[in-house]
C-alpha cells in the first residue's frame, strides 16, 4: 500500500462576485466576507467661491487601487461641499469644503476644496488651501493643493477689473492670467477620470473666477473644469427687476466634488459640490486542496526536477 504524506485530501471552491458600492451620503461599509483588498475612491467636498471674487478649488480625490479592509464595520463621512460668498456687505469669500473619510483605523481621508476669495478692500489676497487650490485674488497666488490629490489654484494679476484666478481641479491647475488685459476670471482646472463604477467618470473640477464689470465686448463668464466644475456668470438680468437680480454662478457638482464658480455682479457665488466614496471589491474565484500524495509519485517528481 503506498505510503502518503500529509492529510486526507480535500478540495474547496471559494466564489464571490464583484460588488461596487457607492456612498453619496454618510455611512458604513462591510466588506463582502472574501474580500480582504478593494479599489477605493475618496472625493472630498469641493469649495465654495467667492462673490466677485475667484474660483474654487476641487475636493481632493484620492484612489488607491488595492486598499487592505477589515471584515469589521468601516464608517463613512462624506464631505459636503463649501458655501459660496455672499455679496453687499459680505462675507465675501466662500468656505473650504469638508473632508471625505474613509475607515478608523488608517482612515483614507480626501481634503475639502479650497475656498474662492475677494477682499473687501481690493488687496490682493491668496487663494484658499485645500484639496485643490482656490483661485488667487487681484495678484494674489493660487491656493496651494494637496500632494497626490489635486492641483493650485491659478493666480491673477491685480487689474483695474480685479482679475481673479480659476480654482484648481484634481487633473489640471486652476488658470493664470499674467496680462491685465483681456479683462476676465480664470477658467477652473479639469478633473479626473475614474472607471471604479463601472464606467468612465469625471470628478472634482474647479471653479471658474468672476471679476469687475470689463468694457464693452469682455466676456461675462468663465468655465468651470471637466469634472463638476462651475462655471462663473453675470447676473441674470433678464429674470428679476433691479435690485434683485439672481446670481448666474452656477454650484459644483453634487456627487463630484466640484469647485463653485464666482460672478460678475452682486448676488451669492457658487456653492462646492459634495464628495463621494466608491468602493469597488474584486471577483473571487479559487479552489483551496489539502496536500496529499504518494511517497513513490513525490519520489518520481522530485527525480525528473518537477517537485513544486
Amino acid at each position: 500500500m503506498p505510503r502518503l504524506i500529509g492529510a486526507a485530501q480535500t478540495v474547496t471552491s471559494e466564489t464571490q462576485d464583484a460588488v461596487i458600492t457607492t456612498f453619496n451620503s454618510s455611512g458604513t461599509f462591510t466588506a463582502a466576507s472574501l474580500t480582504t483588498n478593494a479599489w477605493v475612491l475618496a472625493v472630498a467636498g469641493g469649495g465654495g467661491a467667492a462673490s466677485q471674487g475667484s474660483g474654487a478649488g476641487a475636493g481632493g480625490h484620492l484612489e488607491v487601487p488595492s486598499h487592505p479592509l477589515p471584515q469589521s464595520a468601516v464608517p463613512v463621512t462624506v464631505g459636503a461641499g463649501g458655501a459660496g460668498g455672499t455679496s453687499g456687505a459680505g462675507p465675501f469669500p466662500g468656505s473650504n469644503g469638508a473632508n471625505t473619510v474613509f475607515g478608523a483605523a488608517s482612515p483614507l481621508t480626501a481634503i475639502g476644496g479650497g475656498s474662492g476669495m475677494r477682499g473687501g478692500s481690493g488687496a490682493p489676497i491668496a487663494g484658499g488651501d485645500g484639496g485643490s487650490g482656490g483661485g488667487g485674488y487681484r495678484g494674489g497666488a493660487g491656493g496651494a493643493a494637496t500632494a497626490g490629490q489635486g492641483n493650485a489654484g491659478g493666480s491673477a494679476v491685480d487689474a483695474p477689473s480685479a482679475q481673479t484666478g480659476g480654482g484648481g481641479g484634481a487633473g489640471a491647475a486652476g488658470q493664470s492670467l499674467t496680462a491685465p488685459e483681456p479683462q476676465l476670471g480664470g477658467t477652473g482646472g479639469a478633473g479626473t477620470a475614474s472607471s471604479i463604477s463601472g464606467s468612465s467618470v469625471t470628478r472634482a473640477g474647479g471653479g471658474g473666477g468672476g471679476w469687475h464689470p470689463g468694457p464693452s465686448g469682455s466676456p461675462w463668464t468663465a468655465a468651470g473644469g471637466s469634472g463638476g466644475g462651475g462655471a462663473s456668470g453675470r447676473y441674470a438680468v433678464d429674470a428679476s427687476p433691479a435690485p434683485a437680480h439672481p446670481s448666474r454662478a452656477v454650484a459644483g457638482g453634487t456627487n463630484l466634488g466640484g469647485g463653485g464658480g464666482s460672478n460678475a455682479e452682486g448676488g451669492p457665488a457658487g456653492a462646492g459640490g459634495s464628495g463621494v466614496v466608491i468602493v469597488n471589491e474584486p471577483a473571487i474565484d479559487r479552489t483551496l486542496a489539502s496536500s496529499c500524495w504518494d511517497l513513490r509519485q513525490v519520489y518520481r517528481q522530485v527525480k525528473a526536477d518537477d517537485w513544486v
